[in-house]
This record gives structure tokens, sequence and C-alpha cells, in this order.
């Protein structure tokens, strides 16, 4: 059998960027009995298989209504489809219902998964060499693993406490205009972000989008988990703030339905002028990247999320009103059980310290010694619990930062995961 040198193959292969994904679920292989507070996916109790089939029915007989025989069904369901999917209706209704986003049907592209969305996005808006993308950092892996596997530079917006600070985005634009580079886009999650859980309120929104405005930007807005606030209160996306088109939104129905799926979209609307005036969405040209990339989002899978949004109205936050109360509580739950079991001696001074988000899935803790890959094992081995290290999410930073979810776990669980944590940290300052 031949052999092949592993520093004959991509670099990307070895990134410890697109590598750090796989470490989590190695080590969690590894440990099973280990607590993973670092496992950011939906809690199990809502899978069903089941689901699929009343799912698949409901689209069937959406399909039905809408005059299609069985024949038309049977194509749709079982042959290769539009490139851009077939659910681009239900989304922007879902879009409207939910988020008070007004766009057409051909405006949307339906995706294998969210990051397939990024993947297309930051493939059909960096052309040149010197475009970049910025992000704000701590940056989901995700964006920066695309990024460097298509050979785009990443350049970090650093958060402030209340997450991107729309004024940082200005100045780092300009000074990467200034070295000879052009900032293309800002990749952000505004709501309840990965890793760090801060979320922007409506005034730094807007500030955001003015910025936009001004330096020329585009914004990659991912909104994965903003269904899942500890309240009702409405936090309006940038793409329903948005009057000027400087906004393409990356959705997911991974944490709302589940993973499995692998379906995520895009809302591209601004439009695309060729030298002969004529005019496409930006999702139609970014087609051809998809084309190249998965030929088409699984029928299949479609039809069972556009199944999923015709049982609920076409409303998202109804069909997954459940898992928003479940995300709540495991949150309130894991706030709670930092503050009764990490001693008021290591707080008082700030050597533990840790935010309090909204919502979503994740909290940022800060530690006075490095929380590394090394550390990280010996919690696994020794003290039986999972997180991640806050230095994945950084270009270069986060030593002294962990990342904990809490949205797979039962309350029992985080309040023993949390208990153990705590030792391993009272253990490293012995």
């Amino acid at each position: 059998m031949i052999e092949l040198k592993r520093d004959s193959l991509h670099l990307s292969v070895r990134d410890p960027v697109a590598t750090s994904m796989n470490f989590l679920n190695e080590i969690a292989g590894q440990y099973p009995d280990a607590i993973s507070l670092a496992a950011g996916r939906p809690h199990e109790s809502f899978h069903s298989t089941a689901d699929i089939t009343r799912y698949l029915d409901a689209y069937q007989a959406h399909l039905a209504r809408d005059g299609y025989g069985p024949d038309r069904i049977r194509t749709a369901l079982l042959q290769y489809g539009r490139t851009n999917g077939q659910l681009g209706e239900l989304i922007a209704r879902m879009l409207l219902i939910d988020e008070g986003i007004t766009v057409a049907p051909d405006a949307v592209a339906v995706t294998a998964g969210c990051q397939e969305a990024m993947a297309i996005a930051l493939r059909g808006l960096c052309r040149d060499p010197e475009d970049v993308v910025l992000a704000a950092e701590p940056c989901y892996v995700g964006l920066t693993g695309a990024a460097r596997l298509l050979g785009i530079s990443v350049v970090p917006v650093p958060e402030g406490d209340g997450g991107l600070e729309p004024r940082a985005v200005a100045e780092v634009a300009r000074k990467v205009r200034a070295g000879g580079r052009r900032p293309r886009a800002l990749y952000v999650v505004p709501t309840f972000s990965n890793p760090s859980g801060t979320t922007l309120d409506r005034a730094a929104r807007l500030e955001l989008l003015e910025v936009a405005e001004t330096e020329d930007l585009l914004i990659l807005e991912d909104d994965p988990y903003g269904l899942f606030g500890l309240d009702d209160e409405p936090r309006p996306s940038l793409k329903a703030l948005d009057r000027r088109g400087r906004v393409v939104y990356l959705g997911t129905f991974s944490k709302s339905c589940f993973p499995g799926a692998r379906v995520g979209f895009l809302v591209a609307d601004q439009t695309v002028i060729d030298n002969s005036g004529h005019r496409r969405t930006l999702a139609d040209e970014l087609s051809a990247v998809k084309s190249m990339l998965s030929v088409n989002t699984s029928p299949i899978a479609q039809a069972v999320i556009g199944g999923m949004l015709v049982a609920s109205g076409c409303s998202l936050r109804r069909a997954a009103y459940d898992k928003t109360l479940l995300y709540r509580r495991n949150l309130r739950v894991l706030l709670e059980a930092l503050d009764d079991e990490v001693p008021g001696s290591l707080r008082r001074d700030g050597a533990v310290a840790w935010n309090r988000p909204d919502g979503g899935y994740f909290v940022g803790l800060r530690v006075p010694f490095a929380a590394d890959v090394r550390l990280l094992e010996l919690s696994a081995q020794e003290y039986g619990v999972l997180w991640t290290p806050m230095s994945f999410f950084y270009e270069s930073g986060g030593t002294h930062a962990i990342r904990l979810a809490c949205s797979a776990l039962d309350p029992d669980e985080i309040r023993e995961g949390v208990r153990r944590l705590v030792r391993l940290i009272v253990g490293q300052l012995r």
C-alpha cells in the first residue's frame, strides 16, 4: 500500500484551526464518562426519527396542494434539484414572520448547513489576493477555518466586554486599507455569539450598519442562536435593520430542528450588474460557487425541513419554542452553578470571572493560568470534565479563558460538571 508524506498534503489538513473541532471530538471519545461542557450541540431529547416521516409527509402534502402530482413529487424529492434549492418561498415566509425580514424567494439559497453558506459567501465575495475578511474576535472556528482553506486572510477585530465595537471595526478597516489591502466583508454573530455569548444592543447594531456603509463593507451576519434568549425580548437582526443592502444573512436549521439534516441557507438580495447591464441577485450569482461544492443540497433533507416549516406555519420560533425553554433553563443553571461553586475568594480578587449572556449556548470563563490542550487532557483524565480552550477562537490570544457550553446537558450534569471544573481550577492554584 502506498504511503504518503504528511508534508506533501495541503496545509489545511494540519492547520490548528481546521483540526480543533476534530480534537474535541477525539478527546470526548477517549473519555466517554467525562461531562462535556465543551459540546455546543442541540439536546438529544428533541430528536426523534418519527419526526422525519411526519415532516416528509407534511412536505409532500404541501407540494400536492401546490398542484404537484405523484410523479412530480417523486422527482422533487429524489432527483437532482435546483442549485439554490426548493425552500426559497418557505424560508422567505419564515424570515418575514419570525424576523421581520422582507426578501424575495430567489434571494434565498439553501445550503448544506451554514458551514457551506459561509464558504460560498467567502469564495464569491473575495476575488483578489488583497481582499480580506474582518471578523469579531474571538471568532467561530468554522469561519476562520473555511477562510484558510480558501486562501482568504481574516483580520481580527477584538471584542469589548459588550461584544464587537463598531468604532473598532472602522479603525481596523482603515488600517487594512492603508496597508494596501481591501476589507471586503465583516463576519459577526451579533446575538449570543459563539464562543463568547455576547450580544450587540440595538444602538450598536445601527452604528455597525453605518460603519459598513462608510467603509464599504458587506456584513456576513451569522444567526444560529437568536431564538434562544433568556426572555422573549425581540433582538432585531442586522438584516432586519439594514436599509442599504449591506447584510448577507446566514442561517441554519441545525440548532432549531436537528443538525443531521445539514440544511442551512444564505440570504443575498443584493443586486449584481454585469457588463451588459443585466441584473441578478447575489444569491443567483453565488449559485455558481455552490454548484461546484455540493451540486445542490439534498432534496430529501430539504423536504424534511420544509415539512417542519409547513407544520409550524412557517414560524421557526414557534417550532423551536420547547427548545428555547430548555436552553433558557440550562443557561440559568450554568450561571447559578458558577455562582454557587466558584469560591468567593477567587471571584473577589478577579482571579476567576465570567460573563452573563442573555441567551444562547455559551459562557466565557477567565482563569489565572494557561487553559490549553495539555490542561484539557488533564481535566478529562483526572477530573472528568471537558471544556473548550478559548485560544481555539483567537488568532493569537485567549490563553487564559475557556468556553463553557450547556445546551446538550441536563441540569444535574451541568451542576456536577461545574463542580468538577472548580476542583480543577482550585487544584491549579495550589
